[in-house]
């Protein structure tokens, strides 16, 4: 069975995630152990509270922990992905995963692009929404909109996530502008995201230059298998390099639509989501007919054992 791991993005945090693989798999413990981003991981992860780790400096280090610990349970266990993406953050997690990079390499970097991330934005009053029931034209139709009203503010789209739910994000006033113009254009709902930045817009220009700088220093190894990247939707080229996509992917969309619907076109039979949350099994089940499933708690392992057989 062909399957297709997807790692989870920011805002799927939890106070207490992972604490049940800490506590039964001991290379899920020794990836925690081991991590040493500037903080405690285990602290924030398992204790919080809430308002630490859903700062990106704290958020990122803790997801990315999370999702290289549950891989080395799972490739224990004999489950390894034939294809791998994430969700923003989460595409580090997938190229660990397609041995791109190694353990500390991915932990040292997501802990210096959350802080980056987090700085860009400093003392900016920023927002996301997500626009249900519109399509993409629509959407472009109403961040132009908006554009042109505030012409020195940021509002464009972010995450095309699945059919009818795109998220918008940038400065504030002109998001929450933008909120009006969608529920015109004929969204069915227009609902507040709970992220700490405007994420995937070109406010994050200065994160991705930091970004830029620091991947000059770094060594990536060849995938060893297909990672289908945020900002294309679809495999790198040759000429593609992975620093540059890593560079664009924080400051413009991610098409996380088009990365489902590429890997169900390559053969996925299995969608495995490397959580905590859910949120990319219902992105799945509104792109396409193929079944995906959770691996957010120890018991999942069970269920996806179960599925393979």
């Amino acid at each position: 069975m062909k399957l297709g791991f997807l790692y989870a993005g920011q805002g799927s945090q939890a106070v207490g995630m992972g604490k049940d693989f800490y506590d039964n798999y001991p290379a899920f413990r020794a990836v925690l152990d081991a991590a040493d981003p500037g903080f405690d991981v285990k602290q924030v992860s398992f204790e919080g509270p809430a308002e630490t780790l859903n700062e990106t400096k704290y958020t990122q280090p803790c997801m990315v922990a999370f999702a290289v610990g549950v891989t080395k349970v799972l490739a224990e266990q004999g489950i390894r992905p034939d294809m791998a993406a994430g969700l923003s953050l989460g595409e580090y997690s997938a190229l660990y995963a397609a041995g791109v990079m190694d353990e500390k390499q991915v932990l040292d970097l997501v802990a210096f692009r959350g802080n980056a991330m987090q700085s860009a934005v400093q003392g900016r009053e920023c927002k996301m929404i997500a626009v249900l029931g519109l399509d993409r034209d629509k959407i472009f139709q109403g961040t132009k909109q908006v554009q042109e009203q505030f012409p020195e503010l940021c509002c464009e789209p972010a995450n095309f996530n699945c059919p009818g739910q795109i998220t918008v994000s940038g400065d504030a006033e002109a998001v929450d502008a933008a909120a009006e113009v969608m529920k015109e254009l004929g969204a069915k709902r227009v609902i507040p995201v709970k992220v700490s930045g405007p994420f995937h817009t070109s406010l994050m220009k200065p994160a991705g230059d930091a970004l830029a700088e620091r991947f000059k220093s770094e060594t990536f190894k060849e995938m060893q298998i297909p990672v289908i990247f945020n900002a294309l939707g679809h495999e790198k080229s040759a000429e593609d390099g992975i620093p540059a996509l890593l560079e664009k992917q924080v400051q413009t969309s991610v098409y996380f639509e088009d990365t489902i619907r590429y890997m169900a076109d390559q053969g996925v039979e299995l969608f495995v989501e490397i959580g905590p949350g859910k949120a990319l099994s219902k992105f799945v089940q509104k792109t396409v007919d193929v079944p995906c499933v959770t691996v957010e708690k120890v018991e999942d392992i069970e269920i996806l054992k179960e599925k393979l057989q």
